[in-house]
């Protein structure tokens, strides 16, 4: 089965109305905040990128401080999109990004709630209509261009290899 794409891009769309974002950096962690989560930033175990803890009046999303920013950011759009999209268990663990790697099928990307977790995430991290704005003049991204790279993905709050596959997804980028 496909993941929700519609379903999700219209979620991030009413999420970035909800809070009047009109340009990057989004501020994840204040909508994960408006969505009833509470974000519990933490020096976490080795890999472990974070975790969605979640129970009938409450929602923690856990991050591991001893990762880079925009890995976090990553990380709360992603355990966000969990609490959203998917009705689960009481505790999800993430490890590593972009793909996590606690089973087998999480390895191999073919686990469909992790998809949609990171769809969700770069989608509501690197809005499409903010991307489409910034790049209007672009036909194709020009990979060799290095310095347009790093500065999107400061402006996105999102590391080079988040912003490079979101502009793949989108079409940006030629494999």
């Amino acid at each position: 089965m496909a993941i929700r794409k519609r379903k999700i891009d219209a979620l991030v769309e009413t999420l970035l109305a909800e809070h009047n974002v009109s340009d990057g950096p989004v501020p994840v962690a204040t909508i994960a905040k408006s969505r009833g989560a509470r974000i519990h930033a933490d020096a976490l175990e080795g890999d472990l990128s974070g975790f969605l803890f979640r129970d009938r009046d409450h929602a923690v999303i856990g991050v591991n401080t001893q990762h880079p920013q925009t890995r976090q950011n990553f990380t709360v759009g992603h355990e966000l999109g969990h609490l959203l999209l998917h009705d689960q268990e009481q505790l999800h663990v993430d490890r590593g990004f972009p793909v996590r790697l606690r089973n087998t099928l999480s390895s191999e990307g073919t686990d469909e709630a992790e998809r949609e977790a990171n769809y969700f995430a770069a989608a509501l991290l690197m809005p499409k209509r903010f991307i489409e704005r910034d790049l209007h003049d672009e036909e194709f991204f020009d990979l060799t261009e290095d310095t347009k790279v790093k500065i999107l993905s400061r402006k996105y709050g999102v590391s080079t290899v988040a912003l490079v596959n979101r502009l793949k997804n989108l079409g940006y980028i030629q494999e």
